[in-house]
């Protein structure tokens, strides 16, 4: 089941994808189905349903009630959830082998990954109020010269957790997702020296990107293999398969959750996958760039970038 959030008529609305065009409004199909539920209002409750919100959304969808039906063209995709909490990963080797080879050649400095990165998930916790959707413009922020894609698989947490076990993980992941942290590369590479992780390189209004839909996890195995694409302009840049993670999502839930309460709704980036981004191939955004992140299974995330006059 794919699942979103969508604004029609003036107000947010989960919706089920019946196909590449047809959304079932579930709160609405809910109420004609007689269902005393007000689950289906916002993605956050059906997180928090779990199974139960799943196996209502999947009788709802078997109704398709027609009353229910809407059209992607005729709706504004708003990221499928607002994350109660967000971080991002670094996990696939080749990213990071290609980024410190660009960035070595762009200042003259050498890299290496240290030892730490092979034994544990490396993450950091980023803005989770600049989320938006499927075809919202991304807006440069003034103070960048250099932007950038990354293409991601990202998680939805769907339960409580805490010190979870590797072989329980994949029971506490609701879905997945695209996630597109723009990255402002000029502002990345000044602050980083710093040695606390990145600030105006990442966190500015409109520069994390979710979308288009959630991925339920039971239409998956874990861990997930996943084939993974970067377009920019309709020109293939880069992609991979989510299956070269050095550290899996199982490992990442682990590592994150000790001593720490996981809770429903939260987000886990995986990180970028190799040649997902323009630094690893030398390449930039422009204004006016229009890219495309495909994840099998879970659609096309699409978005312009605009610089303000």
């Amino acid at each position: 089941m794919r699942l979103a959030t969508v604004l029609h008529e003036g107000r947010p609305r989960v919706a089920a994808a019946l196909d590449d065009e047809t959304l079932l409004d579930l709160d609405k199909a809910a109420k004609f189905a007689r269902y005393e539920t007000d689950t289906f209002q916002q993605m956050l409750s059906v997180v928090e349903e779990g199974d139960y919100g799943l196996e209502q959304a999947h009788g709802l969808i078997r109704r398709a009630e027609r009353r229910a039906l809407l059209k992607t063209a005729d709706v504004t995709f708003l990221p499928p959830i607002m994350p109660v909490q967000f971080r991002d990963c670094l996990v696939f080797e080749q990213h990071l082998k290609n980024s410190f080879a660009a960035a070595e050649r762009m200042t003259g400095h050498s890299f290496d990954i240290p030892q730490v990165w092979y034994d544990q998930p490396i993450y950091y916790k980023g803005n989770r109020f600049s989320f938006i959707g499927h075809e919202t413009d991304v807006i440069w922020p003034s103070y960048a010269q250099f932007l950038d894609i990354e293409l991601e698989l990202a998680i939805v947490i769907g339960r409580k957790g805490k010190n979870i076990a590797p072989e329980e993980a994949s029971d506490y992941i609701f879905g997945y997702t695209i996630l597109n942290d723009i990255s402002a590369r000029d502002a990345q590479m000044a602050e980083m020296p710093g040695q606390l992780g990145p600030a105006k390189g990442k966190d500015f209004d409109t520069g994390n990107i979710l979308g288009p839909y959630i991925l339920t996890a039971d239409e998956v195995d874990h861990p997930v293999a996943l084939n993974m694409e970067a377009r920019v302009n309709g020109e293939r840049w880069g992609g991979g398969n989510s299956r070269d993670m050095h550290h899996d999502f199982a490992d990442i839930i682990s590592f994150i959750s000790r001593e720490e309460t996981l809770h429903p709704g939260e987000v886990i980036g995986s990180g970028t996958v190799g040649t997902g981004c323009g630094l690893e191939i030398g390449r930039q955004l422009a204004p006016g760039d229009v890219f495309e992140l495909e994840i099998e299974g879970i659609g096309v995330l699409r978005n312009r970038i605009v610089k303000p006059e």
